[in-house]
């Protein structure tokens, strides 16, 4: 097994020296390997299908054999998103606050890295580059502990960004530029729990994934841990809501990706419109563009028997089962739909609260005060009114490439983009100041 405390101390050394790089360099490292991804597209998709044929043998869901999949066009958008990264602001040194006391110190509190970062993640090959170039832009060194299904497309994306740090040369005698990036190279779980008990060394955990990886993380790291990935996402439809545009924004919701974690999992309908959506949702699903065929949807008593009363086109099948009460706490990352019929607003409220894990949660209203209570209730990083959660995303926030969403409260919350990997400092300039005794 690797020694990953060897790996973390190099990480900590090099990390010293990043933060001293300026924007020109940084952006520079970055046009190198989105250019670097673009000429191995290749040699990539053969590595990333030796870990899709064992995903199938491991018969994983298609929903992550999606999150898992590296094809040409997917390796040429990470390779453009990597070249977006570096069109965006650089935080590191951006003076916060400036002020001068009235004994001549001048005070100043500075964006600087947050120094060495240790990211858990689930089988996505994408965030392997995701993390490593924000990292990268941000200052921070990284070490990468990715799934075990995409060990092999790990290696072979961490081992061209290193190629490119090579290129780079020293930062200084005692360093090496591609320890700025490593991957933890083996699928043994004793290198995570050893990852997680070097608190002298990293800075933060960072894991991405699902409730089980995010509970892993929690209950066995000593490092400080900034949480991410996990959802049980809800939508939830008012007695009042405009029934077509509900319809449309709860389709997107659930069917124009399933595997991302800002899905729709469960919806929630006001007793006094679930017959009418359901009708209507039956009749529109044949029209949908986003393999509504595949759609299973797990209802409760009362919608179980509205969707076997709905008559959707001739030749099209609804799938319907009735849900079981594990339904609402899952995060189906799949053409799984959960159901359930409430009495009001209130319900909503608490059945959200019970099964959320805080990430995004929507209402569709056409009252303005009944939004608000929505809004202004319910916990989560995101909350939406009349639109669907597939926007929970720092791009479409207009923030740029994300680390992940954050479900907690503390140093970040909701998209964590660039500005979140970093930190501050105080300095403070004197001139022979003294504090009195």
């Amino acid at each position: 097994m690797q020694n990953i405390r060897f790996l973390a101390q190099r990480a900590r050394e090099i990390s010293l020296h990043l933060g001293l790089l300026s924007t020109a360099a940084k952006n520079q490292i970055l046009e190198m390997i989105a250019q670097k991804l673009v000429e191995n597209i290749p040699e990539i998709v053969k590595e990333n299908a030796q870990d899709i044929t064992e995903g199938r043998n491991k018969n994983m869901s298609q929903g992550l054999i999606d999150r898992l999949t590296l094809n040409e066009d997917r390796i040429r958008v990470m390779a453009s998103e990597v070249r977006k990264v570096a069109t965006l602001q650089d935080y590191v040194g951006h003076i916060l606050e400036s002020r001068e006391l009235k004994n001549g110190l001048l005070l100043k509190r500075i964006r600087v890295p947050i120094g060495v970062i240790g990211m858990i993640y689930e089988s996505r090959p994408n965030v392997t580059v995701d993390a490593a170039v924000l990292c990268l832009k941000s200052g921070n060194a990284v070490i990468l502990k990715g799934g075990s299904d995409a060990i092999n497309s790990n290696r072979i994306l961490v081992k061209i960004i290193q190629s490119v740090l090579d290129e780079v040369g020293e930062f200084s005698k005692e360093t090496r530029p591609k320890d700025a990036v490593q991957l933890i190279d083996t699928t043994d779980r004793n290198a995570t729990l050893e990852l997680l008990s070097l608190h002298d060394l990293i800075d933060v955990i960072i894991p991405r994934g699902g409730k089980n990886l995010i509970k892993f993380v929690r209950e066995n790291s000593r490092v400080p841990v900034i949480e991410t990935g996990a959802s049980v996402v809800h939508t939830y439809v008012h007695e009042d809501a405009n029934i077509e545009k509900a319809v449309k924004i709860v389709m997107n919701a659930k069917l124009r990706r399933i595997s991302i974690c800002n899905t729709l999992d469960c919806l929630l309908l006001h007793k006094n419109v679930a017959e009418k959506f359901l009708k209507t949702f039956a009749k529109a699903l044949p029209k949908n563009l986003y393999r509504a065929d595949h759609l299973e949807l797990r209802a409760d008593s009362s919608s179980f028997e509205i969707l076997k009363r709905s008559k959707p086109q001739k030749g099209f099948e609804l799938k319907i089962t009735k849900s079981k009460e594990s339904d609402y706490s899952t995060e189906f990352l799949d053409y799984i739909l959960a159901i359930k019929t409430v009495r009001d607003l209130n319900e909503t409220i608490n059945h959200i609260s019970k099964h959320s894990l805080r990430h995004s949660e929507a209402i569709i209203t056409e009252s303005r005060s009944v939004a608000e209570v929505f809004l202004n209730t319910v916990d989560a990083a995101c909350v939406y009114w009349n639109t669907s959660t597939q926007f929970s995303d720092g791009a479409q926030f207009g923030l740029g490439a994300e680390i992940g969403i954050s479900t907690q409260k503390l140093h970040v919350r909701g998209p964590f983009a660039l500005e979140g990997l970093t930190s501050y400092k105080w300095v403070i300039e004197g001139d022979g100041q003294l504090r009195s005794f």
